[in-house]
């Protein structure tokens, strides 16, 4: 079997409140993998940290652990410099964009797929001039594709020439921090190269888990008990031990939240490698992880999304017309149901956090207001940490610098709360006042069927 991987995913975990949102609106992007009673949250983030599948294999080589060799370019004849280079029986190049199905895609050039296997170095120049600059549609992009930028358009190399490896066996395995267990753990399974819940549903004895003491870290006997586990014989599992350990290494040295190799795979000639593999980084980590977060490519991001993390803005866009700037997670969740709930259906969710200051509040509403599908405003605000007069002074500047076009309906409750009702009251402004939740979104509702 040739190596196909598609896509070395790579996303930075975001935090508590921001999961838990994202699995609440984009049901279909989060799968829970039940372990008996052990429950592994896998969460895509849209936003966070983004690798390109390359700098996410040096850092796996960084840390010892043994992948493909491969080299990369961002121009036609280097790629072709790389092929020659590799002196390998077969070529993978493989396209560098932040989506899966890169196979299965077509590029505007008209070349099918994003991934290509030759046994003929001389090809791979031109395949990649089929490739850069040019845009690849996949099931997981926008409908006009993603473009693999050339130089001028990036700092990132753009596609990535490896040495195709033939694998003989696949086997599943991860480390994880797991809340049940105060701690990491390794997951394992000799049935790798597809997906683990299946796995996991149909044959859970077939599943192994060793809980790692992140004081001691993984002993050499657990990590040749997992070996052994996953089916790995001889002298393979002592070589499988090895890069288990090393994985660890790597999952302490980024502030990794999850790092999932499928395929971990032996070949032909006795090597264990690890052939694709996800990495969740803490964001949490980012001040004393700069070198990582400084490799991260948004140039594939939402530009909303962007812009909002510019200001500690958590922003994630919806299809409805009824814009919500609330500030805490489980708040936005509960005005996006409640929103439903009257016949509305909400256009973004937009966490302030607890830290505010008024130009935040003014950027949010730049945030808002640019979207060309709201019709109006929600914002509810429960001010334990947040002073909801700093909150009413950046709505009224927002208000009046941004000239609001759209009905705008306020609850504010907590800090400073009689304050923050004077201001809102005595600023002229077409602001209308709720008394709870239930009758702001009933509010927000009823203005846009006035409209």
């Amino acid at each position: 079997m040739v190596l196909h991987s598609d896509l070395f995913c790579v996303n930075m975990a975001a935090s508590m409140a921001s999961q838990a949102v994202a699995r609440g609106l984009r049901g279909a992007s989060a799968k829970h993998l039940f372990l008996e009673n052990f429950k592994c949250p896998r969460v895509s983030s849209r936003r966070w940290l983004n690798l390109q599948e390359y700098q996410s294999k040096m850092l796996m080589q960084e840390s010892g652990v043994t992948v493909q060799r491969f080299y990369v370019a961002d121009n036609a004849p280097d790629a072709l410099q790389a092929a020659r280079k590799l002196n390998a029986k077969e070529i993978v190049l493989k396209a560098q964009i932040l989506a899966g199905g890169r196979g299965k895609g077509t590029f505007d050039s008209g070349l099918k797929g994003g991934v290509h296997l030759t046994k003929d170095p001389s090809v791979v120049g031109e395949l990649a001039n089929k490739m850069l600059g040019y845009s690849l549609t996949t099931k997981q992009t926008p409908k006009d594709g993603v473009k693999v930028k050339t130089p001028s358009k990036s700092t990132h190399f753009q596609v990535m020439v490896a040495e195709a490896l033939d694998i003989n066996r696949e086997t599943y395995f991860a480390i994880l921090m797991d809340r049940a267990c105060n701690g990491p753990v390794m997951v394992g399974s000799p049935q790798g190269g597809m997906d683990i819940e299946e796995v996991a549903e149909k044959t859970p004895e077939l599943i192994f888990k060793e809980v790692i003491d992140i004081f001691e870290g993984v002993q050499d006997d657990q990590a040749l008990r997992m070996a052994a586990n996953l089916g790995f014989k001889g002298p393979l599992e002592r070589q499988a031990a090895d890069q288990i350990k090393r994985l660890y290494d790597l999952f302490l040295k980024v502030d990794a939240t999850q790092v999932e190799v499928n395929p971990f795979g032996e070949t032909p000639e006795g090597q264990v490698v690890c052939f694709d593999a996800k990495i969740n980084f803490d964001d949490n980590a980012e001040f004393r992880q700069k070198s990582v977060f400084a490799m991260d490519d948004m140039s594939e991001s939402d530009p909303t999304e962007t812009e909002a993390a510019k200001w500690d803005l958590k922003y994630i866009g919806l299809d409805g017309n009824i814009a919500c700037f609330v500030n805490g997670a489980g708040l936005a969740m509960a005005t996006c149901d409640i929103i439903d709930l009257h016949g509305g259906k909400p256009a973004n969710f937009l966490d302030l956090g607890g830290g505010v200051k008024e130009r935040q509040v003014y950027e949010a509403f730049k945030l808002l207001t640019a979207d060309p599908k709201v019709e109006a405003i929600l914002v509810n605000i429960f001010g334990g940490i947040v002073n909801c007069a700093i909150i009413a002074n950046g709505i009224t500047k927002a208000c009046r610098e941004l000239e609001l076009k759209v009905p705008l309906v306020v609850r504010l409750e907590g800090t400073n709360v009689q304050e923050a009702k004077k201001i809102l009251s005595e600023s002229g402004l077409p602001i209308v006042a709720a008394n709870d939740l239930d009758d702001a979104a009933k509010k927000a509702v009823a203005a846009i069927g006035k409209k």
